[in-house]
């Protein structure tokens, strides 16, 4: 079995968010309890196993998402690495299908520019009360919180782009939070930090069908509108780098927030950083980015 480690929502090798990509063959899936120890061998946030469906499934590929511990139910970061793995070993010449067992048929489509978009399901949050222990967890009082449905996330508005930049989780109270409140991980979110900065990522978005390289902190930081961070510990993922699917309920909280119809531009403020396109389209989310493979190797056992 062939292995690849792609980093996606970002131009650059070691940016972004490291994925495990298998470019399986077709037929059965191999028995769940391999597939997760590959990826735990991996101990990437998501490996995406992927098979070729045979003519008249109608779709090209089904797709599964592993964490280093659990299966789940979407991975935006993965899907990318695995479309951008299909793309360079020839299989992708146009729109590709996959087949989820849980989040329905997702699309990757090819941009000409060499980024790719998404087609994935928007998660719109609904307004709840702060969770017992979060304002504890995180070190700062949130200005609201949803739970965006079938994600099974927590968004978790913040004062200011600061505050999420300044969180220190407590990564245990996180962890048991979300297995009492049966969530998958939280999202921390504020605006960009200036109108001039939000306003210069609609242009760039307009102009560009990729977001400029990312970096965090330093002179010429790309443009962006708002700002997050995702931690998911119960999972085994203590902050993800990137997280795609974060962004199918940061998305359309924003739009309505900022009151927005354009394409926006996400920040994800982890180590790493990574940009994220977004655009709603209904109830369907775009996510756009790019990808680079970094390693390849093959299973010998």
């Amino acid at each position: 079995m062939r292995i690849q480690i792609v980093d996606a929502f970002t131009s650059r090798p070691f940016a972004g968010n490291p994925a495990g990509v298998c470019l399986l063959p077709a037929g059965p899936w191999p028995d769940d309890h391999r597939l997760r120890r590959i990826a735990a061998e991996l101990n990437h946030s998501e490996t995406a196993f992927a098979r070729p469906l045979p003519a008249g499934a109608g779709t090209g590929w089904e797709i599964r998402w592993f964490t280093p511990l659990v299966e789940t139910n979407l991975c935006g970061h993965a899907t990318l690495a695995t479309a951008h793995a299909l793309r360079q070993e020839g299989l992708l010449t146009g729109p590709v299908r996959f087949s989820s067992r849980f989040s329905g048929v997702l699309t990757a489509h090819p941009e000409p520019d060499g980024s790719l978009t998404l087609d994935f399901p928007a998660a719109p949050g609904t307004e709840v009360p702060v969770p017992r222990g979060l304002t504890e967890a995180l070190g700062v009082a949130p200005v609201a919180t949803l739970r965006t449905g079938a994600l099974g996330d927590l968004l978790t508005v913040l004062p200011d782009e600061a505050a999420v930049r300044g969180v220190r989780p407590d990564l245990g109270a996180i962890a048991t939070l979300t297995r009492r409140e049966e969530l998958r991980g939280v999202i921390v979110t504020a605006a960009a930090a200036s109108a001039s900065a939000s306003a210069s990522a609609s242009a760039s978005a307009s102009a560009s069908a990729q977001p400029a390289p990312d970096s965090a902190g330093v002179s010429g930081e790309p443009a962006y509108d708002f700002v997050s961070r995702f931690f998911s510990p119960a999972e085994g993922i203590p902050e993800d780098p990137v997280t795609g699917s974060a962004h199918t309920a940061l998305a359309p909280y924003w739009a309505a927030r900022l009151g927005r119809t354009d394409r926006m531009t996400g920040f994800q403020a982890s180590a790493r950083t990574g940009l994220v396109g977004v655009a709603v389209h209904g109830d369907r989310v775009h996510l756009t980015g790019r990808a680079v493979t970094v390693l390849e190797a093959v299973l010998r056992v």
